[in-house]
């Protein structure tokens, strides 16, 4: 059994004088059985116990004890400095406030629309290390940055029992798809906290193999609305429909929805019935996408659907170009141990240019948008887009203040 550094530096102390001490022969058997317990190399092993709690004498009152484990580490040059960091914070706010991970795989593309556009100023030296610098060291430096920023939602979906046997079940592990095109799509409510009445929703459209997320806000979570969100949406695609994944609300599990797969030549399939993982893939993008850009409060005015989809036309456009992900390649259980393991991080327009099965009519057509986009722009049309809405929602809810106060009076003077 190995022992440990702790009790390798007690079994160190209390053999070095008695090895110092002994002659020759001792010696080798006290370092055979030190080397055998400590597994050192012998060199080493001898070196330390000649070393270790040696006194050295300066002068004729000071005595000097030698500690070998106590190692004198000397400063480094500081390479990633305060020059480095307040850049970098920079990029970090335009980006979405990335991981370190997703963070250094976008930073090269990232760097350079910034710079073509004049939105950053750097010179060469802190350009180079902003684009060599690892994961670590980016959450290292943003550690600070991130206590600065330091709700759950409720699910919506009523079951569609109508056609549900003609719909056949697909689970999260038949999801294999080699190829774009096959699509989980998903509901997202607006009710902030009261279900009565209408209230907005957004249709979430999330491509398994590239990752691209689309998303439509609606008025209510009437078939005809989200039929419509979802024709939309498919011709934003830069790829062909191949196939639709739904939970069994039914808002998707309905004739209308039904005939028009059948037409279109689409396949249709749905999740089991209170079995969220089924979706994983479109659930992810509910929060990440969705919540994170809009939040959970109430919208069910035309005005804020309205708002809603201005947000939702600059945020396709941010998350999908600019916004890397990482994929889930394999998983592996080992006891209570679940060790994960997922590609590199790329954007979805990125995986877009990489398939193979997309035309390259379809890739020059992104890849043209791609170089029209300044991202800090896009950046600030969303926070400028989300401050209108949080401006909207202060002013319905102070309002409905005035009115309950108004109410109260009058109950008092009666």
């Amino acid at each position: 059994m190995r022992l440990t550094m702790k009790e390798r530096k007690a079994v160190t102390k209390g053999l070095a004088g008695q090895y110092r001490r002994s002659k020759k022969g001792a010696k080798k058997g006290l370092l055979d059985s030190f080397t055998e317990s400590t597994t050192y190399n012998r060199h080493y092993a001898a070196w330390l116990l000649r070393q270790h709690d040696r006194k050295v004498f300066v002068g004729r009152q000071t005595v000097l004890r030698a500690d070998l484990h106590n190692k004198v580490c000397f400063p480094r040059e500081l390479i990633y400095d305060e020059a480095v960091k307040v850049p970098l914070i920079e990029v970090w706010e335009v980006m979405d406030y990335l991981c370190g991970k997703r963070l250094v795989a976008a930073m090269p593309e990232a760097l350079t629309n910034l710079m073509r556009h004049g939105r950053i100023q750097i010179d060469s030296d802190i350009e180079e290390k902003l684009r060599r610098i690892s994961a670590s060291t980016i959450d290292r430096l943003l550690l600070k940055e991130r206590e600065k920023y330091v709700l759950k939602g409720r699910s919506h979906t009523k079951p569609g029992t109508l056609l549900k046997h003609q719909i056949p079940i697909r689970t999260f592990s038949d999801w294999n798809e080699k190829q774009p095109g096959f699509v989980e799509i998903d509901l997202v409510g607006h009710d902030g906290g009261d279900v009565s009445g209408d209230f907005g929703f957004t249709l979430d459209v999330t491509d398994v193999y590239t990752t691209w997320t689309e998303t439509e806000a609606v008025r209510n979570k009437a078939q005809v609305w989200v039929f419509e969100a979802m024709v939309q949406i498919r011709e934003r695609l830069p790829f062909a429909l191949m196939g639709i994944d739904s939970d069994n609300g039914s808002e998707f599990i309905n004739a209308h929805f039904l005939r028009y797969c059948q037409a279109e030549k689409i396949t249709f399939t749905r999740g089991r019935a209170y079995k969220k993982n089924d979706g994983c893939y479109v659930e992810q993008k509910n929060y990440s996408v969705v919540r994170r850009a809009v939040g959970y409060a109430r919208y069910d005015t035309e005005e804020e659907i309205d708002l809603l989809n201005a947000l939702y036309s600059h945020l396709r456009l941010y998350t999908n170009y600019f916004q890397p992900t990482m994929k889930l390649i394999e998983k592996v259980r080992t006891g209570a141990r679940v060790k994960k393991r997922y590609d590199r991080p790329k954007t979805p327009y990125q995986r877009v240019l990489d398939c193979l099965d997309i035309s390259s009519e379809r890739k020059e057509a992104v890849r043209e948008i791609y170089q029209s986009l300044d991202l800090a722009q896009l950046k600030h049309e969303i926070e400028r887009l989300q401050k209108a809405l949080e401006k909207l929602v202060t002013a319905k809810r102070q309002e409905r203040e005035a009115k309950k106060g108004v109410c109260s009076l009058g109950k008092i003077r009666r």
